[in-house]
């Protein structure tokens, strides 16, 4: 034990952890991002009051449309979700999920709905051959530090599948993305999502084709309502 904390303590002062975005080092208590930046590096989409947190129009059953933070195109967000979805640094998505969970529980609309109901985390599936090349699924990690702070699960990923490889929708127009995520996704075990609230996790929201093709299957699976939380909204 006292040799753990001794090399421990060496690796510590030749290897400082510091902050993925501001590269200061971090407290014991902090983990990839510091609390500095995840609290005030970012402008925060939520604005008490609103049902949704952009401008988007949802579809029938989504009652709520949930983002932390307002994307900065060429900034530090853009360059943190980059890190998080192409470099497997996942536990920068551990640290978002937990700042996005904090979130949502500020907002009552998301509260007040929870209430009472059986509520799942559903990370947006990947295709499985671009899983397999990436290794891992960066909505899952956000997921994860959602379940943390708000005590909900994760719904198990053999429920639901993508089985259309959509590739990069970046650049597609509003209308192309719709006809390109057509019939991307299947719900394997519908009685894993009949009658339950999916709180859909992603990492960013633009147009909501995707989240919203989601939605759609999972209606047809008979889930009871569909919130879409996000780590930011473009």
């Amino acid at each position: 034990m006292f040799l753990k904390k001794f090399t421990e303590g060496i690796s510590e002062i030749l290897f400082p952890k510091v902050c993925t975005v501001c590269g200061l080092r971090l407290a014991t208590n902090e983990n990839f991002v510091c609390h500095n930046c995840l609290n005030d590096k970012f402008e925060e989409a939520y604005r008490p009051g609103k049902g949704s947190t952009s401008d988007a129009m949802l579809p029938e059953g989504v009652y709520l449309q949930h983002a932390l933070w307002n994307f900065d195109k060429g900034g530090y967000l853009q360059e943190l979700l980059h890190q998080l979805k192409y470099h497997r640094l996942t536990g920068v998505g551990v640290d978002i999920g937990r700042q996005l969970g904090k979130s949502l529980l500020r907002n009552p609309h998301f509260m007040n709905r929870i209430k009472d109901r059986k509520v799942c985390l559903l990370p947006v599936p990947l295709y499985p051959k671009k899983r397999r090349m990436r290794g891992y699924n960066q909505a899952f990690y956000i997921a994860e530090g959602v379940a943390e702070v708000t005590g909900l699960y994760i719904l198990k990923k053999d429920v639901i599948q993508r089985i259309k490889n959509t590739g990069t929708q970046t650049g597609f127009s509003l209308e192309k993305r719709r006809k390109n995520i057509d019939g991307a996704f299947q719900v394997i075990e519908p009685e894993r999502v009949k009658d339950v609230l999916c709180v859909i996790i992603d990492d960013v929201f633009t147009t909501g084709a995707t989240t919203f093709e989601l939605s759609s299957e999972l209606k047809k699976a008979g889930s009871g309502e569909i919130m879409i939380a996000t780590a930011a909204q473009a």
